[in-house]
């Protein structure tokens, strides 16, 4: 994978669009805005399916709603419940556009796989590069691309 590409970078603040590689697990097309997190997140008991908000008190994205965001995160903590909580998102509408870890993990996909059979709608889900990863910050406009 190479590293991302900024699509209108004028060299000022509007960093423009980020277009980032990295290997489709459960493909499809996401753009929006990163929020990229310094630790794994267990989606049970640490995301709000209801809100779409973080709610693990002692995650760095505490109280961040991630619903219609471009999630990065080194990769999923806990339960093999995550995966219905995934679905419960997807079923809600406050999934996240998409999930991009450094590894890849059956749980991340599984919820995702089971909301594209039972409501048609499905989170992307991506494994990137640790060089990759690095330069995604919160706040760049991200696009996803095999």
């Amino acid at each position: 994978m190479s590293n991302p590409t900024r699509a209108g970078d004028r060299g000022n603040s509007a960093r423009g669009t980020l277009n980032v590689r990295a290997r489709a697990v459960i493909p499809g097309q996401a753009s929006g805005y990163a929020v990229v997190a310094k630790s794994p997140l267990s989606f049970w008991g640490g995301f709000d399916a209801a809100t779409g908000r973080v709610i693990d008190v002692r995650h760095d994205l505490y109280g961040q709603r991630l619903t219609g965001k471009i999630l990065f995160m080194p990769g999923g903590r806990g339960s093999s419940s995550s995966s219905g909580i995934i679905l419960e998102a997807i079923r809600r509408g406050t999934a996240p556009a998409a999930i991009v870890s450094l590894k890849a993990e059956a749980i991340l996909a599984i919820g995702s796989i089971i909301g594209k059979e039972l409501y048609g709608r499905s989170v992307p889900v991506y494994v990137a590069d640790g060089d990759v990863y690095d330069s995604v910050r919160t706040g760049d406009h991200v696009t996803l691309l095999e």
